[in-house]
């Protein structure tokens, strides 16, 4: 006779939360599993993933990938995509949303170039500390622009910024 453990039942409890939500859930082996929601035709997919120390691993894969982090609990999960999906939502009404998602792209772009470099080349320390420099500018400039904006979502703090 199969049986269902608390985690189990408390997992059940996350993916119907999930599709309550909207999303369409699909589990790989148990263990992964890669949730899909669609914002009109904008498409936002996530895996997350149990690790062996009973953790959950997140990460938004679509539009652009980004680590959400380790996760403790099914409701920590639940709760990163609802407010992940809600940003997505307001973001996208913004008639600079398309440039948004190609400036985010072209970033991970130079992340994975960045990547490469350091995997494939041998870098200079000069040139390691042109590259830190330029990052640092860009950062500022990043802060510069919030600075200067319209705060316009209010259920989480930003994680980048120390916002007051």
């Amino acid at each position: 006779m199969s049986y269902m453990t608390i985690r189990q039942i408390r997992h059940q409890m996350c993916l119907n939360k999930l599709r309550e939500l909207g999303c369409k859930v699909i589990s790989v082996h148990g263990v992964m599993f890669h949730v899909k929601y669609s914002v009109n035709d904008f498409k936002i997919e996530y895996i997350y993933h149990l690790n062996p120390d009973n953790t959950y691993y997140l990460e938004r894969i679509k539009p652009y990938v980004v680590s959400a982090g380790v996760m403790n609990s099914e409701e920590e999960i639940v709760n990163a995509i609802k407010i992940d999906i809600e940003q997505f939502k307001n973001a996208s009404q913004s008639k600079n949303f398309n440039n948004f998602i190609e400036v985010n792209t072209e970033i991970s772009k130079a992340v994975r170039a960045f990547e490469d470099l350091y995997l494939y080349y041998n870098i200079s320390k000069e040139d390691t500390e042109l590259i830190k420099n330029h990052i640092k500018d860009f950062m500022e400039k990043l802060t510069e622009v919030k600075n200067r904006s319209k705060r316009v979502f209010y259920e989480k703090d930003p994680q980048s910024f120390n916002d007051q």
